[in-house]
């Protein structure tokens, strides 16, 4: 695949790096990634994954927009208030870029579905706020042999992680958290609060780690840094990074070495 000039004026900052170039530039726009929740980490995300070029996403999302989204969720406006978040979302891409491949789906990522939903994937970027849905992602993806980066937000403090648990030797994640959270048992923004800016930052960073997993084998962003959580505290701020152990036991991923 070759890059139209047009795209190669757009994405000159990148092909400029010697760690993306233009061998990196095409991975990327030969991607497809799915985003599974458009909401404070998915927003910020999805932006800088269609600012790289990501050539196709398809968005999951079963949540409509709501006034109190505006303070962090910064691809919706409120003209859009009521509308399903992934239709917002993927309206916002073909605005944005004309040139990308954007795909809907309003509904719920599950343990019946997910398999079929996430079927065809470079990579899922899961952001969304509950564990029974992280946990069939995350099992769909081990099965699919698909790439996961995964992110939560809490309050002042962030997680980002890659994962590969259908790797040799590699964890998923249900090695981090195990079987006790299938079920929709996370707290929410509207409990504990969400400064808009630390999602901003959490969901960027998450982007950066997707396009770190997808430049793999293409150019030298460095490795893809699977199995590593980085723990991101927004009022230090600092960040420190975890090594998760595979989970020998697990049900997700065990029986892959």
């Amino acid at each position: 695949m070759a890059l139209a000039p047009d795209r190669l004026e757009r994405f000159a900052r990148h092909i400029v790096l010697p760690e993306v170039g233009g061998a990196g530039q095409v991975a990327l726009a030969d991607a497809h990634v799915m985003l599974v929740g458009c909401g404070g980490i998915g927003s910020p995300a999805l932006q800088y994954l269609a600012a790289a070029g990501i050539g196709r996403l398809t968005l999951i999302d079963s949540d409509v927009v709501d006034i109190s989204n505006l303070q962090r969720q910064t691809i919706f406006a409120p003209s859009e208030i009521g509308k399903p978040k992934a239709e917002s979302a993927a309206e916002w891409v073909r605005r944005f870029d004309l040139g990308l491949k954007v795909d809907a789906v309003v509904g719920r990522v599950g343990i019946e579905n997910a398999a079929r939903v996430l079927s065809g994937a470079s990579l899922v970027l899961d952001g969304c706020d509950n564990f029974a849905t992280r946990l069939a992602v995350s099992d769909s993806c081990v099965k699919l042999g698909i790439p996961l980066t995964s992110a939560a937000l809490g309050r002042f403090q962030g997680q980002v992680a890659n994962f590969a648990g259908h790797l040799p030797g590699q964890p998923c994640y249900r090695c981090f958290v195990g079987d006790a959270f299938d079920a929709d048992d996370c707290d929410t923004c509207a409990a504990d609060g969400v400064l808009g800016a630390m999602a901003g930052m959490v969901g960027a960073f998450a982007a950066m780690q997707a396009i770190r997993v997808l430049l793999q084998g293409h150019a030298a962003l460095g490795e893809p840094q699977f199995g590593k959580l980085h723990v991101v505290e927004g009022l230090g701020p600092a960040m420190r990074t975890l090594t998760i152990a595979k989970d020998p036991g697990c049900k997700g991923c065990s029986g892959r070495d």
